[in-house]
């Protein structure tokens, strides 16, 4: 039971951010591809990785990640940073654009917790944090994204 109501609620959240996605495709100057979306979402959660971080995270060669990155900062959707403390390095950092694009899912996020407050009892809500926490914490080590 547990495994089925996670995968069904995992599933909605997928399901909504696509059709959120869709609906604004048509108004977006330079859409980004899927692939795109979701090394832009990647760069994002790893907090201005540099370029071979980030190759390492998805598992791709430097040069297959710098041509994804390019792209995006073609598009506009994130930027090089160059280092303070090491100039020959450069993080990549996400734009007000990617902000913009990544309010899609974050904005339905938003409104799924507000309803579980407002429906829950403090006590059920406490528990469903502490749960979220475990899992953010402790339970999916593989997708571990803080880097150095």
């Amino acid at each position: 039971m547990l495994e089925e109501s996670f995968s069904e609620v995992y599933k909605k959240f997928k399901i909504r951010y696509y059709q959120n996605v869709f609906a604004q495709a048509p108004d977006r100057e330079l859409s980004l591809t899927t692939i795109e979306a979701f090394c832009a979402e990647i760069i994002g959660a790893l907090d201005n990785p540099t370029i071979n971080e980030f190759a390492s995270f998805i598992n791709v060669s430097a040069p297959n990640a710098t041509y994804r990155v390019n792209s995006l900062i073609q598009k506009g959707y994130i930027e090089k940073v160059q280092s303070e403390t090491d100039k020959r390095e450069y993080h990549l950092r996400v734009t007000d654009k990617y902000y913009k694009y990544y309010n899609i899912s974050k904005s339905y996020v938003d409104t799924v917790l507000e309803r579980v407050k407002t429906t829950c009892s403090k006590e059920d809500v406490e528990a469903f944090d502490r749960v979220l926490s475990k899992m953010n914490e402790e339970l999916m080590p593989e997708v571990d994204f803080k880097h150095s």
